[in-house]
């Protein structure tokens, strides 16, 4: 695990809570990942940045269920993907997890699912595996 990410960890008392920026739960800091926020790793480089693990550049997820899933969100659906992002960036910015972030968060995740809903990769698979859709944080009120 990076050095980056362990600070993280520690700074934003994730192994406290039990779950990372997503609301996805962990049982082991090793489940965890850095995903760059707002330099992607694959331009990190020629913008000056080396590899791009920089505490502004960052959120803590769980590598299994929220990162691979965010990617997805990505590839299918770029605003979710960036309104995503956003909540994300606005939690680094505050230093802590806001249920208000999460609680957003959730929506866009519900709103994703609702759409991707049977969806399935060019292999066969559900695009939404039933993992990323448990979160502690599932709705407002």
């Amino acid at each position: 695990m990076r050095e980056i990410t362990k600070e993280m960890i520690i700074a934003y008392k994730l192994k406290k809570l039990g779950y990372d920026f997503m609301g996805f739960e962990f049982n082991r800091p090793q489940q965890l990942s850095f995903h760059h926020l707002i330099v992607p790793h694959r331009h990190c480089k020629e913008n000056g940045l080396g590899e791009g693990y920089l505490w502004w550049n960052g959120a803590i997820l769980r590598q299994n269920t929220s990162h691979e899933y965010l990617h997805i969100i990505e590839s299918k659906d770029l605003d979710r993907f960036n309104a995503i992002t956003s909540e994300l960036i606005d939690e680094n910015i505050k230093g802590y997890l806001d249920q208000e972030n999460l609680l957003a968060i959730n929506d866009i995740l519900n709103g994703f699912e609702r759409e991707y809903c049977g969806a399935r990769t060019k292999k066969g698979y559900p695009l939404i595996k039933e993992e990323y859709t448990r979160r502690l944080v599932r709705k407002r009120g």
